[in-house]
């Protein structure tokens, strides 16, 4: 059950630990180019839902369709690969490899699909010049702000052209002012490239960056394109 002209899309989804339902019959969908908001109290199973569709971790239950391809039927290494070359990420600390500069934590996904290093940094820098980060390029992740940090891991994730960027709270550590930036960046950012973006948030502000809400609660998703 796929809807039509989705480029990532879930039905039906159940997942638990031990005795606790984290997922309970969850569907989802999002177009290309497509913001979609995944909204719910903490608890709730949003961030569940995004590492199943992420394909971090598998359902014990549902399907799981990406580009015409069921994810439960992938290989390890072939899900693998997929968040190499087609998803990005960020997450709400950044996740910025701390021994690395900048502009090489932004290439990294470019070097580890055989870019060479040159022109994995050329790339990395366009990419931190449209998120107005190309003057901290060669500093550390500890050596910039919290925002500025955000901001590279934005660039990190659109570096590799994906298709899909998962972002997990991607605002929840910065102030508001900060998080209206990042926010305002990685939207513009995706949808000028046509890049689908699954967000997770509580916050109505963030999500109001999006195209469309889905609300999760108590395991469910309450999708516009699905009857749940």
């Amino acid at each position: 059950m796929t809807p039509a002209g989705s480029l990532l899309s879930a039905h039906d989804l159940r997942k638990t630990y031990g005795s606790t339902p984290a997922l309970d019959g969850a569907s989802f969908s999002v177009h290309p180019g497509e913001v979609v908001a995944v909204m719910g109290p903490s608890g709730s199973g949003k961030s569940t839902l995004l590492h199943c569709l992420a394909g971090i971790i598998t359902p014990d239950s549902g399907t799981i369709t990406y580009d015409g391809r069921e994810l439960s039927a992938m290989s390890d290494a072939e899900r693998s690969a997929l968040r190499r070359s087609d998803f990005g990420f960020v997450f709400q600390f950044g996740q910025l490899v701390p021994e690395l500069t900048c502009v090489e934590n932004v290439a990294l996904p470019l070097r580890l699909n055989g870019t060479r290093r040159k022109d994995a940094e050329r790339t990395a820098l366009s990419w931190m010049e449209r998120l107005e980060v190309e003057d901290i390029g060669g500093k550390r992740p500890g050596e910039v702000s919290g925002g500025q940090g955000q901001r590279v891991a934005v660039a990190r994730a659109l570096a590799a052209s994906p298709k899909v960027i998962f972002a997990d709270e991607p605002t929840g550590a910065l102030d508001s002012l900060n998080g209206e930036r990042v926010m305002q960046l990685l939207t513009d950012a995706a949808r000028s490239a046509n890049v689908a973006v699954v967000l997770v948030t509580h916050e109505a502000r963030v999500a109001a960056y999006s195209d469309r809400d889905v609300t999760v609660r108590d395991g469910r998703a309450r999708d516009l394109e699905h009857a749940v």
